[in-house]
């Protein structure tokens, strides 16, 4: 009987004390941790790819917004519209220019104060009330100061075509092919017609451009190949669109609506160049300073088609 019930005693304490708990291993441990290393790798694209998509939706929500100031602009001034860039010798015109920031990466305030740069004293801003719609938010690029960085204010540029140089077309000279004389330039809402351009639904205003290229206020389509089409002669010149999204960019339409234009030829978007604040104008990105030869790149020719249309007589 006493032996019975020390064994019955022996058994309840085996039930109640705590079992000793065992630790893991070094393999268990190099296991876990490549494990997590594994799904981090495969969640990092997925998460950088989401980050993408919503600087993406704020990029159109702010193109919205410059197309619309665009066209209340327009409404309240007979459909006039603003002009795309100044020219220093016609004062009188320079008023009506969207702005006359020309960006580059010196440490002069109109890089990074949006006053200096006449974005908050330009005709437009009025109707849009806020410069940090001005700069997409993937743009990185910044200027130092006194050994201070800072983030420069632009990343839009307007379609040469409206109003070109404070209502100067391009001509043709200095980076502009013979082209240059076969186009108009578009002053007021009104003169987006069939046949004399591509329509306010195709016709954009605002894009997003490269922030190693971007300088003067507009952004100068290179025609070269439109007409007569051949598609062999298609370059860009100092100008080229923005690949801030994935390699795409942010679009405003004269019609109001924007988008993201998704580039599908791989020398649309060549590496940003490294070293950007030695250059003088921004003028160093890959079409600077001679044109980027891009022949029968398809961006090309959608940047073309919803850019301008040639004047009749070269139809």
């Amino acid at each position: 009987m006493f032996l019975f019930r020390m064994k019955t005693i022996k058994s309840q304490m085996n039930q109640t004390l705590p079992r000793r708990s065992r630790g893991f291993t070094l393999i268990e441990l190099l296991v876990v941790i490549a494990i997590i290393a594994i799904l981090a790798a495969l969640l990092l694209p997925a998460l950088q790819s989401a980050k993408s998509q919503s600087m993406g939706i704020k990029c159109m929500s702010n193109m919205r917004q410059m197309c619309l100031g665009w066209r209340m602009y327009a409404q309240d001034n007979r459909e006039f519209v603003v002009l795309s860039s100044m020219d220093p010798g016609r004062d009188p015109l320079n008023k009506y220019v969207w702005t006359t920031n020309e960006e580059d990466f010196s440490p002069n305030a109109y890089n990074y104060d949006p006053v200096a740069a006449g974005i908050t004293t330009g005709p437009l801003y009025p109707y849009i009330g806020s410069y940090m719609v001005y700069k997409c938010p993937a743009d990185t690029s910044v200027v130092s100061v006194d050994g201070r960085q800072y983030p420069r204010v632009r990343t839009v540029s307007m379609n040469f075509f409206f109003g070109g140089f404070a209502g100067v077309g391009a001509g043709a000279g200095a980076g502009v092919g013979s082209w240059g004389n076969e186009y108009p330039l578009y002053y007021k809402t009104t003169d987006l017609i069939p046949v004399a351009s591509p329509g306010p639904c195709d016709t954009w205003v605002f894009l997003d451009e490269r922030q190693d290229c971007i300088n003067w206020g507009n952004y100068l389509a290179d025609m070269e190949g439109d007409t007569p089409y051949e598609p062999a002669l298609f370059q860009f010149s100092q100008d080229m669109p923005g690949m801030y999204h994935d390699k795409s960019a942010g679009y405003a339409f004269a019609d109001g609506h924007a988008t993201i234009q998704h580039w599908l030829d791989y020398r649309t978007t060549p590496p940003l160049v490294s070293n950007p604040s030695t250059a003088v104008d921004a003028e160093n990105g890959p079409a600077a300073p001679n044109p980027l030869a891009v022949p029968r790149d398809v961006d090309v020719r959608w940047i073309q088609l919803h850019s301008v249309r040639p004047l009749p007589e070269y139809q």
